[in-house]
């Protein structure tokens, strides 16, 4: 009986002992370690939108080029992409009917002095009144105006680029006909460019003339390729996009850019003296909102909901949900459970909840653990 009873308390003192080691690997798996915290704080917050830009030639320094009058295309020298010089022939029209109106032109011209000179000679002698040299004058600056146009026609008829920059668009066909209204080749001055982006109205609404752009390159490891600054922001909304077209000139670039070409844009659009910011890493997804985690005293972490503002590079704007001197969790918050305790990354994890060792001191021993060692014994004599 008495060996039985031994048996059960074994067995019991197994089991708690079991049971709290349990309880303390809970524990341990319940802290986080290596995470980074901060705390939250009022400081100036510049807000910034990031998006993409076409490079564009800029208005004022461009050329759209047609045809003086209906005539058929008989050469095309220009292509898209080709870097011409002011005076490079571009497109080559049917010279036939404009030799032709410049002969005509020029014989009615000759036909009308003669007349003015012949009426002239009759009103002096008499003859004819004066009326009629009136008439003969008007008709002769008539046909001086008539052939100065045919001559520039004819100086039209063969397209020269008038600034020296990049071919960016080439509509003209061999052969074809076509009207004064038709553009036949554009030319860009490519050292003036600008950037031309779509933005929606809710981003433009604080963006002003003058504000700050940044140019990147598209992709991972995105490099600045120079400055850019606002030049006028659109008032309307495009039916088709939805969004608002805003213009800005590129005032430096780090290497050449191409018209046409994409690139990223950063867009300073507003500043505000204070604004509750926290780290881009601290804030956590929650299906269509954010959450943050706060950091009590006991250094647990508990999730809070937060509602974002505006962003930039590094940090976000938050507008409800934290006030300052709260701590929260930054480097390491994606990924961390509800109410786990913290361990910021350079202190070891502690076992939570852990009891102390309330056990008294026990008393130093009375005897000491190594005997004195025994006299010699006397030499016998």
């Amino acid at each position: 009986m008495r060996t039985l009873s031994c048996s059960v308390l074994l067995l019991s003192l197994t089991l708690g002992a079991c049971a709290k080691g349990s309880e303390d690997e809970a524990s341990v798996a319940r802290i986080v370690t290596g995470a980074k915290t901060a705390l939250v704080a009022a400081q100036p917050f510049a807000e910034t939108v990031e998006a993409s830009a076409m490079v564009s030639g800029r208005a004022d320094h461009m050329a759209t080029l047609s045809a003086p009058s209906a005539a058929r295309v008989t050469t095309v020298h220009a292509v898209v992409g080709q870097r011409v010089k002011a005076g490079d022939v571009l497109v080559e029209l049917d010279q036939v009917a404009f030799r032709a109106a410049v002969n005509a032109a020029d014989a009615a011209l000759a036909a009308a002095d003669k007349q003015l000179a012949r009426t002239q000679r009759l009103a002096d002698a008499g003859i004819a009144p004066r009326r009629d040299v009136e008439t003969a004058t008007a008709e002769l600056a008539a046909s001086r105006a008539t052939a100065e146009t045919a001559h520039r026609q004819a100086d039209l008829s063969t397209i020269r680029s008038p600034i020296a920059g990049v071919v960016t668009q080439v509509s003209a066909v061999l052969g074809a006909t076509v009207e004064p209204a038709q553009a036949l080749v554009q030319v860009a001055d490519g050292s003036v460019l600008d950037l031309v982006l779509n933005l929606p109205p809710s981003q433009v609404a604080t963006l002003r003339a003058g504000a700050r752009v940044a140019m990147l390159s598209e992709g991972k490891g995105a490099e600045g390729l120079g400055e850019a600054s606002v030049t006028t922001v659109g008032g309307v909304v495009d039916s088709a996009t939805r969004a608002v077209t805003v213009r800005a000139a590129v005032q430096r670039s780090t290497r050449p850019l191409q018209i046409g070409e994409t690139i990223a844009v950063r867009i300073a659009v507003g500043t505000r003296t204070r604004a509750l910011v926290v780290p881009v890493e601290a804030l956590v997804p929650d299906g269509e909102s954010f959450k943050v985690f706060i950091v009590d005293d006991a250094g647990m972490a508990h999730a809070q909901p937060v509602e974002i503002g505006g962003r930039s590079e590094s940090v976000i704007e938050i507008t409800k949900g934290l006030t300052a001197g709260q701590r929260i969790v930054t480097y390491g918050a994606y990924g961390m459970d509800d109410s786990v305790k913290v361990a910021p990354a350079g202190e070891p994890a502690k076992k939570q909840n852990a009891k102390p060792d309330t056990k008294p001191d026990t008393k130093p021993d009375t005897k000491s653990d190594t005997k004195p060692s025994a006299k010699p014994a006397a030499d016998s004599k």
